[in-house]
């Protein structure tokens, strides 16, 4: 059995923003197309980010997946850590507000942003 990575952007119990790999069992299918089980979906969203884009501190709102179709987009968290993710790459983002908690963007969630020469175009898919 083969297995596929996804990178998670999640909240952590002290509710900052953290990257995580887990892997996903590719037990369907056959030896030439090794498949995950299908996984339920809410909808899908397209988003154009012209150059120079960048985002302040957020949470997000609803867990999804987010690929990269062109352009390079970087997320960074609290403390200056951050990730580049290029065109044909993914991730799934669910850095939620805990519950219960006031957003404050000096703990809570991450940024984004654009990178490079090209404009960036991605793909949410909800979970």
């Amino acid at each position: 059995m083969s297995v596929f990575t996804q990178v998670v952007l999640y909240t952590d119990a002290d509710g900052r923003a953290r990257f995580r790999d887990e892997t996903i069992d590719l037990s369907e299918g056959s030896a030439q197309s090794m498949l995950s089980r299908v996984f339920e979906s809410g909808g899908y969203q397209l988003r154009y980010s012209p150059v120079g884009f960048r985002s302040q501190f957020h949470c997000t709102g609803n867990p999804q997946w987010v690929f990269i179709l062109t352009g390079q987009m970087e997320i960074g968290l609290q403390g200056g850590v951050s990730r580049v993710f290029k065109p044909g790459e993914h991730f799934y983002s669910a850095d939620v507000l805990p519950a219960g908690a006031t957003f404050d963007p000096a703990v809570h969630g991450h940024w984004s942003r654009q990178l490079g020469p090209d404009p960036l175009q991605t793909l949410f898919v909800r979970g």
